[in-house]
């Protein structure tokens, strides 16, 4: 894992598979801060019949159903704004479109944590994973975490709370403490809206920010609705670097900031004064 702060604008489906639509997420994103921006691939046949047949979420995902020549073009427009490209999959079918097609990192979302087919493949077969572990029980974590580490690739493990949106109330942020005691590389995928809690998970060792990002909240698609837009994703990013800076190890003895204090403050008063 880098030494700087990743943060993830998690354009996802926001686009509705409108690339020139995804062209401006991911330039608005660059410019807002984000050093990566992260879709999601799926194959429309896959989909299982479901409660989404019937309130119109099948036809969005048909809709914003990404293709492979979509995939490149997402690719090199990243490359054009100077931000990193990543991409969430749903199964070891997908995974193996998005190697085949020379991407090295990998997202597995929340809902992904028990397809242990999926976990095995990406540990063998890409560089970098960030594995998102919500909506999970510590047991199923625990059974994932064994199968990443038994793969050859890199990871990040990465704290959610899988509600759309999330109430910061339940950011349930202790539970990184739990991650980082099973695996030093940590991070935080977001769905509250606050721009202030991402700072706090810094704080409790977490390199990867993950945030849903759009540019109009008015946009369709249920996502657009509670992401972070440009203006805020930008002040959210600007506290993760104070937070950051802060973080930064000085040592234990005083600062040359502070040799005047020592030098001209210290032993100021006669001690007598007092007694």
């Amino acid at each position: 894992m880098k030494n700087q702060i990743e943060v993830i604008a998690e354009i996802g489906w926001n686009h509705m598979g409108d690339l020139s639509l995804a062209s401006e997420m991911i330039e608005s994103a660059a410019n807002s801060g984000a050093t990566m921006a992260k879709f999601q691939f799926w194959d429309p046949k896959y989909l299982k019949e479901g409660s989404w047949d019937q309130d119109g979420r099948r036809q969005i995902y048909d809709k914003a159903a990404l293709t492979i020549d979509d995939i490149h073009q997402l690719v090199e427009l990243t490359k054009v704004n100077n931000i990193n490209f990543l991409i969430s999959v749903f199964g070891t079918k997908g995974a193996k479109i998005i190697k085949d097609i020379g991407i090295n990192s990998i997202k597995i979302p929340s809902h992904e944590t028990t397809n242990l087919e999926l976990i095995s493949f990406c540990a063998e077969n890409f560089e970098y994973i960030y594995f998102s572990a919500g909506a999970s029980l510590e047991s199923e974590v625990l059974v994932a975490l064994e199968i990443l580490k038994k793969g050859s690739a890199d990871f990040n493990l990465m704290h959610c709370v899988s509600s759309y949106p999330c109430a910061p109330e339940h950011s349930n942020m202790p539970r990184l403490d739990w991650l980082k005691s099973l695996h030093h590389d940590v991070g935080y995928s977001d769905h509250t809206q606050s721009i202030l809690i991402p700072s706090i998970a810094l704080a409790k060792g977490a390199r990867v920010i993950e945030k849903h990002f759009t540019i109009d909240k008015n946009l369709p698609g249920r996502d657009n609705k509670f992401a972070l837009d440009a203006s805020e994703f930008k002040k959210m990013t600007a506290l993760l670097l104070e937070a950051n800076n802060s973080l930064i190890d000085k040592g234990r003895d005083y600062q040359g900031i502070e040799k005047d204090t020592v030098e001209n403050y210290r032993g100021r008063w006669e001690p007598d004064d007092y007694r």
